[in-house]
C-alpha cells in the first residue's frame, strides 16, 4: 500500500520543492509582531493545502496567541486516531548581513534549500503534508483516523497550546502523535526517543544612576551597567563551561550509566562534529560531546545590549543593561525550579549598587522521554529496518519541541519526532538549509510509517 504513494512522491520531488518555497515565502516570526502578515500567510497557505488535498473541518484554533490550523480526515469508524503535528512559525533571520541569500526566498546551491524555516520546520512539515496528500489521492483514504495541528508558538514556548487543548478538548481528541518536528542529530537510521526542556528568562539591570552618563565626563567614578551585567553573567560558569548554579543540577538527574552507555554507542565523530560548524570543545569536561549534546543540561546566554548599538561612536555610560538567557532541561529538571535556582543566583552575585528586573513569559517545558514500548517506537523500527537494513539507534534531541510536554500533560498520549532536520542545516542561524535528500528520504519514510502504523493497531485490536 505506502510504496505505491512512496514511488510515486519520489516523482514528485520538483514540484514538492516548488510548494516548500510558497511556504518559506511567508516570514513567519512568531516572536516579532512586526512579522503579523507573515504569520497570516502561513495559515493561509497551510489552509489552502490541506483543503485541497481532501482534509476536512479546516479551521482555525484560538488559544489567546498566534492561532493553530487545524483539520482531520475521520473517515475510519471504530479505528484509533493519530495527530499529525508541525510549527509554521521560525526563528526570526537576524543577523541579515548574514545571509547570502533572501531569508525568505528559498533558493537551491548544489544539494541544500536554503531560507529562513526551511529546516525548522518547514521542510519536514511539507513532508508530512506531501505524503498525506499521496496517501489520500493513491489509497482513497487512510488506515485510521487523523488530525492535523499545526500551530504558531513552538518557536516561543508554545503558550497558547494548553488553553487551546482546553478550549477544543472535543475537536483535538487521539491516540498518539506523529510529529513532523525534531531531527536526527546526524545518525541514521535513527528513532528519536525524547528532548531536552527548556525555559527562558530575560534580565534587566540596572545601576543607580537617573540616566545614560557621559563618558568623558563621568567615566572611571561609577558603575557601568554592560561592566556588571559581563560580570554577573559570567559567574553563571567557570572557565570549563560548568554551570555554578546552585541546585541547578540535582545529583539524581544527572544521566545514568545505562543512558552513557547508549551515547557511547552512538560512535559520534568530535572531531567531524566541531569541524562541521567551526566550533571547539566546550563544556562539562567529564562528559563527552554527544552527552553533553543530548544528556545535560545548558545554560546559555542568548543576547546581552545596553547602551549605544548603533552605527558609529556614542560615548555614553549606560545605566542600564539587558540579557537573554535560556536554560535546557534533562529530566529530572523541573523547569520553574531550576529557573528559580537561577534567578537566586542572579540577585545573590549583583554587584552592589544595582538592581535586578527578571521576567519569563512562560513557565517551560519539561524534558520528554518515550519508551521502547510505544507503538510508535515499534512502527519506525520496522520501517527504517526495512528501508535501510539496519537496526536503528535511539536519540534524544538536544532541543526542545514543548509539543510532545503538553500533549502529554494534557491529552495523556505520546509523541514521537518524525523530522528529518540534520546538524548541518544550521536551523536558527542565518543560511539555514535543508538537504533535499532529507526530502527524498523523507517521503519515503513517512507513507511506510503511517501504513505500519495502521497494521500494528489492527494486530492490537
Amino acid at each position: 500500500m505506502s510504496q505505491r504513494v512512496a514511488d510515486h512522491l519520489a516523482t514528485q520531488i520538483e514540484a514538492i520543492i516548488g510548494r516548500l518555497g510558497q511556504y518559506v515565502a511567508c516570514a513567519s516570526v512568531s516572536a516579532d509582531p512586526a512579522f503579523e502578515n507573515g504569520m497570516a500567510a502561513a495559515r493561509d497557505f497551510l489552509m489552502a493545502r490541506l483543503a485541497g488535498m481532501g482534509m476536512e473541518n479546516v479551521q482555525l484554533l484560538d488559544g489567546g496567541g498566534h492561532k493553530a490550523v487545524y483539520a482531520d480526515w475521520m473517515h475510519a469508524p471504530g479505528k484509533p486516531t493519530l495527530i499529525v503535528y508541525g510549527h509554521y512559525d521560525v526563528q526570526p533571520p537576524d543577523p541579515l548581513d548574514a545571509w547570502e541569500s533572501e531569508p525568505f526566498v528559498l533558493t537551491q546551491r548544489g544539494d541544500r534549500l536554503y531560507g529562513r524555516g526551511a529546516s525548522d520546520n518547514k521542510g519536514s512539515s511539507t513532508i508530512a503534508l506531501e505524503s498525506l496528500a499521496a496517501y489520500l489521492q493513491i489509497e482513497g483514504g487512510f488506515p485510521f483516523n487523523v488530525r492535523c495541528l499545526f500551530e504558531g508558538e513552538e518557536e516561543v514556548g508554545a503558550p497558547s497550546l494548553p488553553a487551546i487543548f482546553e478550549r477544543y478538548a472535543d475537536l483535538i481528541k487521539g491516540d498518539l502523535v506523529l510529529s513532523a518536528d525534531g531531527g536526527r542529530n546526524g545518525f541514521w537510521p535513527a528513532i528519536n526517543v525524547g528532548c531536552r526542556g527548556v525555559n527562558a528568562l530575560e534580565v534587566t539591570l540596572r545601576t543607580s544612576a537617573v540616566r545614560d552618563l557621559h563618558s568623558g565626563r563621568y567615566g572611571g567614578t561609577t558603575r557601568n551597567a554592560l561592566h556588571d551585567m559581563a560580570h554577573l553573567l559570567a559567574s553563571l560558569h567557570d572557565a570549563e563551561g560548568r554551570v555554578m548554579v546552585e541546585g541547578f543540577l540535582p545529583e539524581a538527574a544527572r544521566p545514568t550509566e545505562q543512558q552513557r552507555r547508549h551515547s557511547a554507542e552512538l560512535a559520534m565523530d568530535e572531531d567531524a562534529f566541531f569541524a562541521s560548524f567551526g566550533g571547539v570543545a566546550h563544556g562539562y569536561p567529564d562528559y563527552t560531546a554527544i552527552e553533553r549534546l543530548t544528556l545535560m543540561p545548558t545554560l546559555e546566554i542568548n543576547g546581552m545590549w545596553g547602551g549605544y548599538t548603533g552605527p558609529g561612536s556614542k560615548t555614553v555610560i549606560p545605566n542600564a543593561a539587558h540579557a537573554k538567557i535560556t536554560i535546557r532541561l534533562i529530566a529530572g529538571q523541573d523547569p520553574r525550579e531550576t529557573a528559580a535556582a537561577v534567578i537566586r543566583h542572579l540577585e545573590a552575585h549583583a554587584p552592589e549598587g544595582t538592581r535586578l528586573e527578571i521576567r519569563s513569559d512562560r513557565g517551560g517545558a519539561p524534558a520528554y522521554s518515550l519508551g521502547e514500548e510505544s507503538p510508535l517506537v515499534v512502527a519506525a523500527d520496522r520501517v527504517l529496518r526495512e528501508i535501510t537494513g539496519k537496526t536503528p539507534v535511539r536519540v534524544r534531541s538536544g532541543g526542545t519541541s514543548p509539543i510532545t510536554a503538553t500533549i502529554r500533560d494534557h491529552l495523556g498520549i505520546d509523541t514521537l519526532m518524525f523530522g528529518f532536520s540534520l546538524p548541518a542545516d544550521g536551523v536558527h542561524a542565518p543560511n539555514e538549509s535543508y538537504a533535499i535528500t532529507s526530502i527524498r528520504e523523507g517521503v519515503t519514510c513517512w507513507p511506510l510509517m503511517l501504513t505500519e502504523l495502521g497494521r500494528i493497531w489492527n494486530q492490537s485490536q
